[in-house]
């Protein structure tokens, strides 16, 4: 048998130190990760760090954010993306329209309605938030946060109906709870730079 070559040698080499590489990126956006996400849930009560974790760890790209910005325009696509698919899902509920509940019907269409409108509005966050608009970014998130209570609150005017949308409702309002948490972190960190500015 052949010892190895210095190509070979030469070749374990680079990929030993590639994989190092990898891995301390991935871990040190981990640390960014779990450091966004415990100031996210400490200055919002209504997000919780683990939901905060767990949602970006189901997404590929979170692991290559590097920075807080990186991380916060994931988060605004962490929403679109969960937007698109209840409204998908309320499409769904209304096509098996027999033997569903006058009332939860007509909570179901307005909730599609603002789930619809909601789509739209994500894609304006994301260009003022990649314009670095990020006062007009937040108004956007705002009122996507209000459409997930607005729908949730439509099956609680009557009594015994219980809402079908409750979870995906509830994980809306997390997202976008999330992405504002760093969409204000970021319009404060760009207050202290012009304070500090001669």
């Amino acid at each position: 048998m052949n010892p190895p070559s210095s190509c070979s040698s030469f070749l374990l080499f680079t990929l030993t130190i590639l994989l190092c590489s990898l891995h301390s990126c991935v871990c040190a956006n981990n640390r960014l990760i779990k450091q966004t996400c415990k100031n996210c849930s400490k200055s919002d009560p209504n997000i919780s760090y683990k939901f905060c974790i767990t949602s970006f760890q189901s997404d590929r790209r979170s692991h290559w954010a590097k920075t807080l910005q990186e991380l916060g325009l994931l988060s605004i696509k962490l929403v679109r993306h969960n937007v698109t698919n209840t409204s998908a899902h309320i499409n769904e509920l209304l096509k098996r329209k027999k033997g569903l509940d006058p009332f939860i019907e007509e909570c179901l269409d307005d909730c599609l309605e603002v789930y619809s409108d909601s789509i739209s509005t994500l894609r304006g966050a994301i260009r003022d938030y990649k314009a670095m608009r990020y006062a007009d970014s937040n108004v956007k998130l705002s009122s996507v946060l209000d459409a997930s209570t607005t729908c949730e609150d439509g099956f609680k005017q009557k009594n015994g109906v219980v809402s079908p949308l409750t979870k995906r409702n509830k994980d809306t309002f997390q997202l976008s709870a999330i992405a504002l948490s760093i969409v204000n972190m970021l319009i404060d960190a760009d207050k202290l730079k012009g304070t500090l500015t001669f």
